[in-house]
């Protein structure tokens, strides 16, 4: 073959890559969100995985349940967390709805008194006037608008039945996918990959029982400083606020505005207050807290988890905040193994 038969044949090769590379890339872009909920599986089974293996085999003994038995058991229990925190506050959250739609005509004639003092409004006008001066066609935007949030809604609720569902499989067949995916690994580096996966998965569980003693620590503080404070329902609004402190960035606004309306049906004074302590507590869990839990229980630095959260919410939004922190503690591993992997090379070549 010449030279130019053989250029030939290499720029063939590497148009056709190119092509099958942006090919490849346009199919995983069109189908993102599902590999979105795949990743997002994949992480739930790493996480829970240790706790899996200790329910199957407590202590390394030999008797064991089955594995299926033992993830049953998890699933269980995390629904059954669930199911309490829903029964614990949403009765409360329905009596303080109630009393407050009761409340709304004299709050809403308070304000108009606010405004008339202020001479920013000139006359008193009823519920019924002011719904009068909505905007011609906004009916249909308003019907519009509770369609996209029905089919929101119910979209999110799939995505939650996909994620459990992949993440049972993935529990059960982890053992036999990690086989078959290490026979596309050369023999030479199967023992450094394999030590590189059970890395990944400790940190990802770690990440996760981050998490949970963050709701914990969170939910503690707001529990202690709304009940001196005499909040109504001080209890709910702390659960509130555990479970938004797994969301990263929203999650906090949304347990700190929760707090600031339920201590505006007491008083404005209140309000404020309940508002100034949720901004130090938010100050304090973004700077000090997450990131040293996060360097302590998963090995990630507090800068490196501050740069995943900032990328992770401009790349993905509230998503890709919340898969920051792991997917971090991930490519940290990755980059770690090929760092060691290319000093023990240059270490032979020498």
């Amino acid at each position: 073959m010449t030279s130019d038969q053989q250029f030939t044949g290499r720029m063939v090769q590497t148009i056709v890559t190119i092509g099958a590379i942006c090919v490849l890339a346009v199919a995983m872009w069109a189908a993102r969100e599902a590999l979105l909920l795949i990743y997002v599986s994949a992480l739930i089974a790493m996480g829970f995985s240790p706790l899996v293996r200790n329910l199957e085999r407590p202590d390394g003994q030999r008797s064991r349940l089955p594995r299926w038995f033992a993830i049953l058991l998890v699933y269980v229990a995390v629904i059954a967390v669930f199911v309490v925190v829903a029964l614990v506050v949403i009765p409360p959250l329905i009596a303080q709805a109630t009393a407050l739609w009761a409340r709304l005509p004299d709050e809403f004639s308070r304000f108009q008194n606010f405004l008339i003092k202020y001479k920013l409004l000139q006359r008193k006008i009823t519920l019924a006037e002011a719904v009068q001066t909505v905007p011609t066609g906004s009916s249909a935007n308003a019907v519009g608008t509770v369609l996209v949030a029905l089919s929101t809604f119910a979209g999110g609720i799939f995505a939650v039945i996909t994620v459990l569902i992949l993440s049972f499989y993935f529990l059960i067949e982890a053992g036999a996918m990690f086989e078959y995916l290490m026979r596309f690994v050369p023999a030479g580096r199967r023992a450094d990959v394999a030590t590189a996966a059970r890395e990944a998965v400790v940190k990802v569980s770690a990440w996760l029982g981050a998490q949970i003693m963050l709701a914990g620590v969170m939910g503690t503080f707001a529990a202690v400083g709304l009940g001196l404070m005499g909040v109504p329902y001080f209890y709910v609004v702390a659960l509130v606020a555990a479970v938004g402190e797994t969301i990263p960035i929203v999650g906090p606004i949304i347990g700190g505005v929760t707090a600031v309306v339920v201590a505006l049906t007491a008083s404005p004074k209140l309000a404020v207050m309940v508002g100034v302590y949720f901004v130090v507590l938010h100050q304090l869990e973004a700077n000090i807290l997450v990131p040293k839990i996060m360097e302590r229980r998963v090995g990630v630095s507090p800068v490196a988890v501050m740069i995943a959260l900032l990328m992770g919410g401009s790349l993905a939004g509230l998503v890709g905040a919340v898969l920051a922190i792991p997917t971090a503690a991930i490519i940290s591993i990755i980059i770690e193994d090929i760092a060691i992997s290319r000093e023990r090379q240059l270490q032979r070549i020498q």
